[in-house]
């Protein structure tokens, strides 16, 4: 069951990066679309997820879309986590004191990835690991550059289809 469904407008936030930084979804619209990468770092599904999530944005660099992992933990673990998966994508800080972000988006489990198109429609709400929404997510990356889609997933890779988060 997808958090906010496809087709709802995504509510506004702005947060801060683990660069000191202020990411305003808003701002960021303004250049194009967004995924937004929800997750917890002790989240085993959120740990395979995102280094599939990271060779879509290598793949896709120049893109208008922009890319953001949002954490539900403090900055000292998620620096560990961005260490250990080798994440190179903006990450974000929720307030983990009351999830207003996560809560405005319906959260129940993590990883959950938006596809935010610039009119602030959501066209792509998917909930754990689901496959094919990661190669959705890719296609429109690609789609957005006029470029073919270059595979996320290797021959010799085995990857499953559905992983509940």
């Amino acid at each position: 069951m997808p958090a906010l469904a496809t087709g709802r407008a995504a509510p506004e936030f702005n947060l801060p990066a683990m660069d000191g930084s202020q990411f305003s979804l808003r701002e960021a619209l303004a250049r194009g679309p967004v995924v937004a990468a929800f997750f917890k770092v002790s989240c085993p599904v959120c740990q395979y997820a995102f280094p599939f999530l990271e060779r879509i944005y290598k793949s896709h660099s120049g893109s208008q879309v922009t890319v953001v992992g949002i954490s539900q933990n403090n900055k000292k673990d998620t620096t560990a986590f961005i260490e250990e998966f080798g994440i190179t994508f903006p990450v974000l800080l929720e307030d983990t004191s009351r999830y207003p972000v996560s809560n405005a988006y319906g959260l129940t489990n993590v990883p959950t990835i938006f596809w935010i198109a610039a009119d602030r429609t959501i066209e792509v709400s998917s909930v754990g690991w689901v496959k094919k929404e990661i190669e959705e997510i890719n296609q429109k990356m690609a789609d957005s550059r006029h470029v073919p889609a270059k595979p996320v997933f290797r021959p010799e890779e085995e990857v499953a289809a559905y992983r509940p988060g």
